[in-house]
């Protein structure tokens, strides 16, 4: 597990996000190395929790490459290069489905 994928679980369970699982994208994404796949309870904590990862990641020296979703947005993606964040809300989780989406790589869920 690379430092940054480490940082990033941490600091999303340790903000509540919920049902936090990794896929390994690393054998078939040429552009990163991680998804995490998290719940928020509500769109504010998306967004809180979303923050909190950029700024955990920038103690670090890691920069984001792309953050994707508005204030309101039920879908929070921050992209830190290695890892990619997705940060859902319940339903709009469900609808999306990244993990069956990408059910043939490697995943596991955190904490393990």
């Amino acid at each position: 597990m690379s430092e940054l994928l480490d940082t990033v679980l941490k600091t999303v369970d340790e903000k509540l996000g919920e049902d936090i699982v990794v896929i390994d994208m690393s054998k078939v994404s040429p552009f990163t190395d991680y998804f995490v796949v998290a719940t928020a309870r509500n769109i504010r904590h998306a967004q809180s929790l979303a923050e909190a990862v950029e700024q955990e990641a920038a103690k670090y020296g890691y920069q984001v490459r792309l953050r994707e979703g508005e204030k309101d947005s039920t879908w929070v993606l921050v992209d830190l290069n290695e890892v990619i964040v997705h940060i859902f809300t319940a339903d709009t989780r469900k609808v999306y489905r990244l993990e069956a989406l990408w059910a043939d790589q490697p995943q596991y869920s955190y904490p393990r």
